[in-house]
């Protein structure tokens, strides 16, 4: 028996499946990043930063450790838009259990999301090296400059790939009922 039925909703495209799986991989490098700074693992920030690596593994890795668990988990979410959980409660669900999920319960959130998640990266980016050369302690160049870069890079996908897969999930839940 498994958590979720991971069976792919029926009427969702392998393009759409695969754009899922791609929003919800945006993620993963970020966390990433986080966990290596939470091992104490030296990757080009200042003796100054609270993310520099003498200041890990500590107490402070312990919120590193829960924010990219919360980050994975939603981004995980952008699979049920594509998956039978994502339309029917799975029956372990107590009282809900093999209930059908009314499409704007998916689609409501997951749209709020997509235009938060674009709007907060596409700000970031604009200002990442106004920020970067303002903090003498971060990693202005070199190996930890492109690491944390590269590493968070990504997420400016997540929000426009959410939103295809959100729109996809709307029109095919609005056409079956």
């Amino acid at each position: 028996m498994t958590l979720l039925d991971t069976a792919p909703a029926t009427g969702a495209t392998r393009t759409i499946r695969l754009t899922a799986k791609a929003a919800s991989l945006t993620v993963l490098p970020s966390c990433v990043w986080r966990l290596v700074i939470a091992a104490g693992i030296p990757v080009g920030w200042g003796v100054g930063s609270e993310l520099h690596h003498s200041n890990y593994p500590g107490r402070g890795s312990l919120l590193l450790l829960a924010l990219s668990a919360f980050q994975e988990v939603l981004g995980l979410l952008a699979l049920g838009m594509v998956q039978r959980w994502g339309e029917v409660v799975p029956h372990w669900v107590p009282r809900i259990g093999g209930r059908r999920i009314a499409p704007l319960v998916a689609v409501v959130p997951a749209t709020l999301g997509a235009l938060a998640l674009t709007g907060i990266t596409l700000l970031g980016a604009a200002g990442w090296n106004d920020v970067i050369a303002a903090n003498p302690d971060s990693p202005g160049e070199g190996f930890g400059y492109w690491f944390f870069t590269l590493s968070y890079a990504p997420l400016l996908l997540w929000g426009p790939l959410l939103a295809v897969v959100t729109v996809a999930y709307w029109r095919r839940r609005r056409i079956r009922g």
